[in-house]
């Protein structure tokens, strides 16, 4: 491979991602059927038949934004939970960092998926498929650190992971979306956080660890 094509390869990738990183913010407040190939030509000041090389439709579009929210939402919420210990600790880790990638608006609509579920969720097809792979692997993933939780017996052993890990989402959402229709980056996502504390509290044994408490490694860290 010459030089010369490394180089087209190596710009190819930069406008990809280009147009991926403006696709996902635009979708967050306008939804997926806000974007447009022509739109994003206009607004990164690249040729239409450009950006139409990288993508091809406006479902691939859509299907490539849905991937790219993924990642950012791996890398804000899940990889850093994912390192710290097995249980209570890194469910309490998963909340926090959703609460923190929602709060500080990673994209400007608040929750990317939160935005283009409402969208999607009842329209059949590739782009909704792959949105419910999305939810699923994000419900999945707080059940079984929940089951983690109470086979440690951080939990108590009539939990329901399942329904546990409903709640949380529900009070997640719930604090990303009050907050942005009442423009408020403070109190919602401080309601979520004191009603996921006392939930996980009335569910954990005297002497299970607390990471929420004040003070903990976890709580602080």
């Amino acid at each position: 491979m010459t030089t010369q094509t490394d180089g087209r390869l190596q710009r190819g990738d930069q406008t990809r991602r280009a147009v991926l990183d403006r696709a996902v913010d635009i979708a967050s407040v306008e939804g997926l059927e806000g974007l447009s190939l022509g739109r994003l030509s206009r607004e990164l000041r690249i040729s239409k038949s450009g950006v139409f090389a990288h993508f091809g439709s406006k479902e691939e579009l859509q299907l490539a934004a849905v991937e790219a929210g993924r990642k950012v939402f791996v890398h804000h919420v899940v990889r850093e939970a994912l390192r710290t210990r097995p249980g209570v600790e890194r469910l309490w880790r998963l909340c926090e960092d959703w609460i923190a990638y929602s709060q500080s608006r990673i994209f400007s609509g608040g929750c990317f998926f939160y935005t283009v579920t409402a969208e999607f969720e009842s329209r059949p097809g590739r782009v909704r498929d792959a949105l419910v792979e999305t939810h699923r692997e994000w419900r999945d993933l707080l059940t079984r650190t929940a089951e983690d939780a109470r086979q440690l017996g951080e939990l108590t052993a009539g939990a329901d992971p399942a329904l546990l890990a409903f709640e949380l989402r529900a009070f997640l959402d719930t604090a990303n979306a009050i907050s942005l229709l009442e423009d408020d980056r403070d109190s919602p996502y401080a309601m979520a956080r004191t009603a996921i504390t006392a939930r996980l509290e009335a569910m954990a044994p005297p002497d299970a660890p607390r990471p929420w408490a004040p003070g903990s490694p976890a709580a602080t860290g």
